[in-house]
């Protein structure tokens, strides 16, 4: 009998079904919760496979929201069915839907887990090829776990990566080779390595494009090979890959490493020509390049440039302004930046409220400095060792051991081991004192505490003893040193040849100094000078003159201190006429380096006048003859040597003294149009002088408000308001004992600003 298709049909339909397994009970059981109650799922974690995950994962891989659930359940510590097939499947199916930063965080998880197996990335990379096709993938997931590897700096795993996947038909692309090149720079393995990454890149023919070639030029840049960089500029412009801002960022910063500040200003211009606007990170480069090389004068073209294309300066911004001025000693500017920093309100970081307090231990002004650390720990900004470094020293400097010693107890509970710069500080603050005992205790501590003191640590030792008369004591410390391995430098030369100078053992000094030359060392100007000074005082005028002529054929420049000694030598015997010849070669004898500064001559020339031309300036106005300063004053600027600070302050002072006030206030406004700073003592002198002064009202008036101006410090607020009231109440004694009491407070300007 034929049976018909329908009854057999209905035959078949009857027959029972395969039983369900149990992972596929597991896998549905896990679906429903996932999608309905999320909150059982911890009933099923323990039975839970890693087969059954992964048929989850390939049943669930179109739907997005199923497996960003799966993911939150499976990435828990406890739950081991979330094997290296899992999570490789996971990142297939994240990378296919565009997940990036989620795949990421997998992708590095699965690096770091099997960074300690040498196989990790061969294992890695067949789990990936083997559930490639069951997810439809692209080569996209290759990238993504390379720059994994990349990021935890695993470089060489992440180019067994590339190369497999080479290897097996894939085709990694330049996000790959990008991720290891980065990794390279950043882990400073070298520009060679980076090369020849970059070779097989190019031999893959997977083409660099501008972010390579950035990470490139910062390597080269990095390492200091600038014309590396230019050379990878030039190629990428003639491959037709575009720079953009970072690329000329990169190279300006590079120039200005390179002290090369003038060609970064050129590139910086270049990037206009190229339709490209320079970034504030430009500016603060450019910024940051002048205050390396001290020129801070320029930092205000750059400045006014940024804020006609609406650029405001930011932390980075102020804290390089700060730091720079800090550098150059211009404490007062800095104190007006770290102000107007405060009340845009931004935070000046550590590095910067470090220098602020280096400045203010310079400067002699301790209180300042301990104000700037409390402002620190107010912002929540932790102090670092060179912060408590820095006050150990200047509390050192300032004779305050007990106020060192309490800085360095809180730089141990803090967690710092003081360092040797840290011991020389206390050396030095005890040798200042003449505590020579004090001085070679913390020698003695800092051997027991393991530290090995360094030549500055014994030089500052041994200078302490010359200093105090006991010059067999130092050579004793000399002898020692050099038993410790450690070779004296000029500076333990110069210090012991000056202390038996100064107890007339010139025989002992001349030894010391051939010595000093057999060893390859080379003396510098204080050497000279003591030398110089002793043969003058023994009547050695020939020796001394050849001694002199010697510095200045090396290169070493005499300053006024040098001059003069052998001035007072030629003088002492009669010889005023070459005494005076001697005078003027400072500055009419071309013979002579003109490198000593103004401002340096003047602080050094103490009771000894005309040493320089500032000193004949000032040496002619305290004896009223203001005809004769006003010629070698026009003799500078005849000779294009402009003056200086210095200059102005003491013609200014001069003019007031004799009555000239209308000469001082035309000075003063040449001045101030030149850009320096008026000098404390100055101002007042000035103003006193116009005060007295019928008919200019308001040259006075001029003279205060531009002190006013320069003082920006927001502390200053009280002292500005009342010098303004008594003014305009024309209480001129009430003004003149408020600007003494500002510049007391150092809220003026004083000679450190030049």
């Amino acid at each position: 009998m034929i049976l018909s298709k329908t009854l057999i049909r209905r035959s078949l339909s009857t027959l029972p079904s395969p039983p369900p397994t149990p992972d596929s009970l597991l896998v549905d059981k896990a679906l429903t919760f996932l999608k309905r109650h999320p909150y059982q799922l911890q009933q099923i974690s323990p039975h839970f496979t890693p087969e059954a995950a992964s048929t989850l994962l390939l049943k669930s891989q179109h739907d997005q929201e199923l497996i960003l659930k799966f993911l939150n359940w499976a990435h828990h510590p406890h739950h081991h069915f979330f094997t290296l097939r899992c999570k490789c499947i996971t990142l297939h199916i994240l990378t296919k839907f565009k997940l990036y930063k989620t795949a990421q965080t997998l992708a590095e998880d699965v690096a770091s887990q099997t960074q300690d197996d040498d196989e990790d990335a061969s294992l890695v990379f067949a789990s990936l090829q083997e559930t490639y096709a069951h997810c439809d993938s692209t080569s996209s997931v290759f990238d993504l776990v390379v720059k994994s590897y990349s990021r935890l700096n695993l470089i060489d795993k992440a180019l067994s990566i590339i190369r497999l996947a080479k290897g097996h038909g894939f085709m990694p692309g330049v996000l790959s080779y990008n991720a290891v090149l980065d990794a390279t720079i950043r882990a400073k393995r070298g520009v060679t390595f980076a090369e020849s990454v970059f070779e097989e890149m190019l031999e893959t023919q997977v083409s660099p494009n501008v972010f390579t070639y950035n990470i490139l030029i910062r390597g080269f840049c990095s390492a200091g090979n600038l014309d590396s960089a230019l050379k990878l500029f030039d190629e990428m412009e003639m491959k037709g890959c575009l720079p953009n801002v970072v690329t000329y960022n990169t190279l300006i910063d590079g120039y200005c490493k390179m002290r090369r500040i003038d060609d970064g200003f050129e590139l910086l211009r270049a990037m206009g020509l190229k339709g490209l606007e320079p970034n504030l990170i430009s500016y603060n480069v450019v910024i940051n390049g002048l205050c390396r090389e001290g020129r801070m004068k320029e930092t205000s073209l750059v400045l006014s440039e940024m804020n006609r294309r609406g650029f405001s300066l930011d932390e980075v911004t102020y804290n390089t302004l700060i730091k720079g001025y800090c550098k150059e000693g211009n404490f007062h500017q800095a104190l007006v930046m770290h102000a107007e920093m405060v009340r845009h309100g931004l935070s000046p970081s550590v590095i910067t409220y470090t220098s602020l307090i280096h400045s203010m231990c310079k400067a002699g002004n301790m209180n300042r400095a301990v104000e700037f650390l409390d402002q620190m720990r107010v912002r929540g900004l932790c102090p670092n060792e060179r912060t408590y470094t820095t006050l150990v020293d200047g509390f050192s400097q300032k004779g305050c051991m007990n106020e060192a010693y309490r800085v360095l107890k809180e730089m141990v509970d803090h967690g710092f081991r003081p360092s040797v710069v840290t011991y020389n500080a206390l050396i030095n603050g005890h040798c200042v004192a003449g505590k020579m005992e004090d001085a070679r205790a913390v020698l003695d501590d800092m051997k027991e505490k393991g530290l090995a003191p360094d030549v500055v640590s014994y030089s500052t030792v041994l200078s302490g003893f010359c200093r105090s008369y006991d010059v067999d004591e130092a050579v004793r410390v000399k002898r020692e040193m050099v038993e410790k391995g450690i070779q004296p430098d000029t500076i333990t030369y110069s210090s012991l040849i000056q202390g038996f100078c100064e107890q007339r053992r010139t025989k002992e000094a001349c030894d010391l100094f051939d010595e000093m030359l057999r060893v390859g060392l080379t003396p510098d100007e204080f050497t000279y000078t003591a030398l110089i000074n002793a043969h003058c005082a023994e009547g050695g005028l020939e020796r001394a003159f050849n001694l002199h002529n010697e510095m200045v054929e090396k290169g070493l420049l005499p300053d006024v201190v040098t001059y003069s000694v052998l001035i007072n030598g030629l003088n002492k015997q009669a010889r005023t006429r070459e005494a005076k010849r001697l005078l003027l070669k400072l500055f009419y004898d071309e013979s002579v380096p003109s490198g000593v500064t103004y401002q340096t001559l003047i602080e050094n020339c103490g009771n000894i006048e005309f040493k320089s031309v500032v000193s004949l300036i000032k040496g002619f106005c305290m004896k009223g003859m203001m005809n004769e300063a006003d010629g070698v004053f026009d003799s500078m600027i005849k000779k294009n040597h402009k003056p200086d600070g210095a200059a102005y302050n003491v013609m200014i002072h001069g003019h007031c003294r004799v009555g000239d006030v209308r000469k001082a206030y035309s000075l003063y406004k040449e001045m101030v149009k030149s850009g320096f700073l008026v000098h404390t003592v100055t101002v007042i002198a000035l103003v006193k002088a116009l005060h007295k002064e019928e008919g200019v009202v308001d040259e006075l008036s001029s003279v205060i408000d531009n002190v006013l101006r320069s003082c920006e410090l927001s502390e200053a607020e009280q002292a500005k308001v009342l010098v303004e009231i008594n003014h305009r109440e024309g209480n001129m004694d009430v003004v003149l004992d408020v600007l003494a009491e500002m510049a007391k407070d150092g809220f003026l300007p004083n000679t450190r600003s030049h």
